[in-house]
């Protein structure tokens, strides 16, 4: 079992940055890649980055690309998203998540979710 928790949600303006961390425990050894993911009110979840556990290999979206930075660090057992001139679009609840198998760009597989933090961005 793997658990996640995500923090470093809040309420920003159009523009502004905000990093989100997400604390791994539990058998992080078995973890073949992490994701972040998105979900605005109405919409489906959205993966916006995800990172290969044992070598830092990423993904992006087209949607994300260029503003979002996924990275980790394997000591500390923490995944990051680093988010920079962010929109009122990119208003959502932010989950992390863990899966053992899978491509990169492929939504499927996770098996472990974080509660996941709100961030909003204000016009």
């Amino acid at each position: 079992q793997v658990q996640l928790v995500e923090s470093g949600g809040g309420l920003v303006q159009a523009g502004d940055s905000l990093r989100l961390s997400c604390a791994a425990s539990g058998l992080t050894v078995s973890i073949y890649a992490m994701g972040w993911f998105r979900q605005a009110p109405g919409k489906e979840r959205e993966l916006v980055a995800s990172i290969t556990w044992s070598f830092g290999t990423t993904y992006y979206p087209d949607s994300v690309k260029g503003r979002y930075t996924i990275s980790r660090d394997g000591a500390k057992n923490m995944v990051y998203l680093q988010m920079n001139s962010l929109k009122p679009e990119d208003t959502a609840i932010y989950f992390c998540a863990a899966k053992h198998v899978g491509g990169l760009s492929e939504k499927d597989h996770y098996s472990y979710w974080g509660q996941g933090t709100r961030v909003t961005v204000s016009s």
